[in-house]
């Protein structure tokens, strides 16, 4: 069966079948995937459970691994919080359970880590090297919530009036890694906020094809140029926008699921649930320079 896309919403996500992602990938199927990314910007792949070796042989397909926070994740002095119960670095573990597969508690950095995945963001916003997609998939669900959403930004920037896109045209963005984790009343050590220096991106971002899109989100601390009070009114004015329902798909997870989502073009968020539920999803992210 060929390879088909059935679009969610007018434009944006679309489910996709005809493709075994445990398979050894031809260089047309990941052709055409890349080709759905960049028209449908989040791609539903469901009841495909993959092995964490098939993960990343997946991901593999479309460019070199990303570690994102785990590069400042290993300076952590907290040797419990930077280990991993996962058989791959470049597998990020999404779940409420520790290292030695018990829930964690709800003081727990990984608690916390989660409670910041519920803000809108891009993943690995905060670096130098960019990224492009991020595939996380489904491994135990809770019974009910822990869905996630994805907010279009290329829909969201095309809404605007052109006197507020001429504004945005020269602005940047500062993004920091903790900035998230701040806001919620976390602070990094030395260590780990020397491990990865704030990145500095336009606001506005041209696309491949020709569009643009806006690139915001919980990372972006500051607009370059501006006071930081300004513009951290402007930041949440734009997120306030750039997030209202006509531009969002919200994912129900079922186990077996995995989403494709490009953080260069979109900002996503999980939502809450019954923590004394185990909820197992796991993340891989990939570079842009070779998607």
């Amino acid at each position: 069966m060929a390879i088909a896309f059935q679009p969610i919403q007018d434009g944006f996500a679309a489910r996709v079948t005809g493709v075994a992602l445990a398979s050894e990938l031809d260089r047309e199927t990941v052709a055409a995937i890349n080709d759905g990314m960049d028209r449908y910007a989040v791609l539903v792949f469901n009841r495909q459970p993959l092995e964490q070796a098939e993960q990343i042989a997946f991901a593999c397909r479309f460019g070199a691994l990303d570690l994102g926070l785990r590069k400042a994740v290993i300076h952590s002095k907290d040797r419990t919080y930077a280990a991993t119960r996962l058989d791959y670095e470049a597998l990020m573990d999404i779940s409420n359970v520790d290292n030695d597969g018990a829930l964690s508690g709800p003081e727990s950095r990984r608690m916390l880590s989660n409670l910041a995945n519920q803000l809108w963001h891009s993943d690995s916003s905060f670096q130098q090297d960019r990224v492009s997609y991020s595939m996380l998939s489904a491994v135990i669900c809770p019974a009910s919530g822990g869905d996630t959403e994805f907010a279009d930004m290329r829909m969201a920037y095309d809404a605007l009036d052109d006197a507020t896109k001429a504004y945005l045209e020269p602005l940047e963005a500062e993004h920091f890694a903790f900035h998230s984790r701040e806001l919620l009343g976390a602070f990094p050590t030395e260590e780990e906020r020397d491990s990865i220096p704030p990145a500095v991106w336009p606001i506005v971002s041209r696309l491949r094809n020709g569009r643009r899109s806006l690139f915001i989100g919980a990372h972006a601390r500051k607009v370059l140029g501006i006071p930081t009070a300004q513009g951290r009114m402007l930041l949440m004015d734009l997120l306030e926008h750039a997030t209202q329902r006509s531009f969002v798909y919200r994912h129900q997870w079922a186990p077996g699921d995995l989403v494709i989502w490009d953080n260069r073009t979109t900002l996503h968020r999980g939502r809450p649930y019954d923590t004394s539920q185990r909820r197992e999803l796991r993340r891989t992210t990939i570079l842009e320079d070779a998607a």
